[in-house]
């Protein structure tokens, strides 16, 4: 079974990711999800793609210590995180987080929760490609 938190440059499974999360337990009575894609634009204009970029060592730690304090936070059975990294094109899948506990309310307050603080402490930056092919902006995503 892969890694429960990744970072990689390929696409993933949500179909995947939600199945070896319900192998983790039969207790589990409620799974919530949140995907990330790639728009195709932002406030520079039509974006073709968004590249990722990460300080891989730090930003796998920080993940892993995400999911483990909101396992311990919210009581999760478990989570799951995928990021990807480099270039995604516009409509692509970013990222992927889906908690699982004993009941619904848990599960959905750790999944934002998990996005939420996702976006503020894990060192990923991004740059968006317009569609003309210049990059628009720099910054943490």
């Amino acid at each position: 079974m892969r890694d429960p938190v990744r970072l990689q440059q390929e696409g993933f499974s949500q179909d995947e990711e939600i199945r070896a999360l319900r192998a983790e337990s039969k207790r589990i009575g409620g799974i919530a999800s949140f995907l990330g894609c790639a728009r195709d634009f932002s406030g520079e204009g039509k974006v073709g793609a968004i590249d990722f970029d990460a300080y891989l060592p730090m930003a796998l730690a920080e993940l892993q210590k995400l999911r483990a304090e909101a396992i311990e936070r919210f009581g999760l059975i478990g989570a799951r995180i995928v990021h990807r990294l480099g270039n995604i094109q516009a409509g692509d899948d970013i990222v992927f987080i889906a908690t699982a506990a004993e009941h619904r309310a848990p599960a959905l307050e750790a999944c934002r929760w998990l996005i939420d603080e996702l976006k503020e402490r894990v060192p990923i930056w991004k740059k968006e490609i317009v569609a003309d092919g210049e990059m628009a902006g720099t910054g943490d995503q």
